[in-house]
């Protein structure tokens, strides 16, 4: 892969988040009011005294808004929009596959060999459902492709997880494994750009999107941080 296709690449991802991921994160956050939260009130005045020493209703706030803003809500976006992302690793690597269940065509930057990918955002997000349907879309494609005379192994048939670690795949990624390779975090960026660190170039990368954008969360969670604690006060409490 050309230096050229790495930038792409990159680009590719961080238009993925300034159009889709920064914001609906936004969206989220601006729209986000008290009755959105499904309060555990035991755990919520623990939680808000282990943060900030006190149950004080801007404590309770940031102990609700903290795990939403930063977590929940953009590990839940990232996910269901991924396919945005992909679109545009299709553009770049190859023409993307007709056939379903195959994301991209690639060549394997370290074996040489046309890899036929179906991608996944991170290590925990399919379920046992799930692997029937992928081994059927790869068993599909060998059928194609021995009525096309196109020599394809099992190893040639991939799936790509784009985040993580190997070893924190899921027991559904492991028995595909068994059939055909599961590639995970930066071991399918370097198959796919020959790259071994382009992984945690493009993850900083992603970082940069905000800077490049001015975006200052800080000052846009303190005030919903405000909204929040105003709500509980309202209320007499939670």
């Amino acid at each position: 892969m050309t230096s050229k296709d790495k930038k792409s690449i990159i680009e590719s991802g961080k238009n993925y988040f300034r159009q889709i991921i920064i914001p609906a994160h936004l969206k989220g956050l601006e729209n986000l009011t008290l009755k959105d939260f499904n309060i555990n009130p035991f755990l919520i005045n623990y939680l808000a005294a282990f943060l900030c020493g006190n149950t004080e209703s801007k404590s309770l706030a940031k102990a609700l808004v903290y795990p939403r803003v930063l977590g929940t809500s953009i590990n839940t976006s990232f996910g269901s929009n991924i396919q945005f992302f992909i679109a545009g690793l299709k553009e770049i690597t190859s023409s993307g596959s007709a056939v379903p269940g195959i994301d991209i065509e690639f060549k394997d930057a370290i074996d040489g060999r046309t890899k036929y990918c179906q991608c996944k955002a991170g290590p925990q997000t399919i379920n046992r459902d799930d692997i029937d349907t992928i081994l059927g879309h790869f068993k599909d494609f060998k059928g194609i492709a021995r009525q096309n005379r196109l020599r394809v192994a099992d190893d040639d048939l991939i799936v790509g997880v784009l985040y993580g670690e190997r070893q924190n795949l899921s027991a559904n990624y492991k028995t595909i494994n068994t059939t055909y390779p599961v590639y995970c975090g930066a071991e399918f960026w370097e198959h796919l750009t020959g790259d071994k660190h382009f992984y945690h170039r493009l993850t900083k990368a992603f970082g940069e999107v905000v800077e490049e954008e001015h975006i200052d969360g800080s000052l846009l969670i303190e005030a919903k941080i405000d909204a929040i604690a105003k709500e509980i006060d309202e209320k007499g409490g939670i």
